[in-house]
C-alpha cells in the first residue's frame, strides 16, 4: 500500500514536474497582458521545438503515465472505503489529464507546430497559430491543476489513513485498559464463602 502511494505520488510529480517546463511559453500567453506578436512567436518557436525532438522522450513519458495509471488502478481495486472514495477522485483526474494530453495537446501540437513559418520577432504572428497557440497553454494549466488535485488526494488520503490508525490503537489501547481493571477487579473481589 506505502510503495502503491509512493509510486502514484512520485509519478504525478515527474509529470507536472515535465508540465511545468512549459511554463517558458505558457507564462507568455497565459499570464502576461496584453499578449503580444513577440509572446506568440516565442512560445510557438518553444512548441515547434519540442516537436522536433527525440521521440524516445514521448515514449518515456507515455510509460511513466502508463505506470501512474496502472498504480492507480491496482491501489482502487482494493475496494476499501479510502481507495474508493481517494483513488476514484485520482483515477478520475489522472484520466482528466491523460485524455486532454492525448486528444487536445499532441494533437494540436503536430498538427500547428512541426513547422512554423519564418519570421522575425516582430513580425505579425499568423491568426491560423494564434489559437492553437493560447490553447496549448490553458490545456497545459488544466493538466497541471489536475496532477495537482491527485497530490492533494493522495495527501489527504495519507492523513485519513494516519487518523484511522491512530483511532484503532486508541480503541485497542482502551479494550485492553478495561479487560485489564476487569480482571483485577475479579482478583481483588473476595469470594463468598457459603456456610453449611
Amino acid at each position: 500500500m506505502g510503495v502503491r502511494a509512493s509510486v502514484v505520488v512520485c509519478v504525478t510529480s515527474f509529470l507536472l514536474g515535465s508540465l511545468f517546463t512549459h511554463w517558458i511559453a505558457d507564462s507568455l500567453t497565459l499570464w502576461k497582458s496584453p499578449v503580444t506578436d513577440e509572446h506568440l512567436w516565442t512560445a510557438a518557436l518553444y512548441y515547434s521545438i519540442l516537436t522536433r525532438g527525440p521521440v524516445q522522450i514521448l515514449y518515456a513519458l507515455f510509460a511513466i503515465t502508463i505506470l501512474g495509471g496502472t498504480t492507480i488502478f491496482w491501489s482502487f481495486n482494493d475496494l476499501e472505503a479510502g481507495n474508493l472514495m481517494f483513488d476514484g477522485g485520482s483515477i478520475f483526474l489522472y484520466g482528466v489529464t491523460v485524455v486532454m494530453y492525448a486528444y487536445s495537446v499532441i494533437p494540436n501540437l503536430m498538427d500547428k507546430f512541426t513547422a512554423i513559418p519564418t519570421h522575425h520577432v516582430k513580425d505579425a504572428f499568423p491568426r491560423a497559430l494564434r489559437t492553437p497557440t493560447l490553447d496549448l497553454a490553458s490545456n497545459h494549466l488544466v493538466c497541471s491543476v489536475a496532477l495537482t488535485g491527485i497530490l492533494i488526494l493522495q495527501a489527504g488520503r495519507w492523513w485519513a489513513e494516519l487518523a484511522d490508525g491512530d483511532e484503532e490503537e486508541d480503541y485497542f489501547a482502551e479494550k485492553v485498559e478495561d479487560s485489564d481493571v476487569a480482571d483485577e477487579t475479579k482478583l481483588s473481589t473476595p469470594l463468598a464463602t457459603t456456610s453449611p
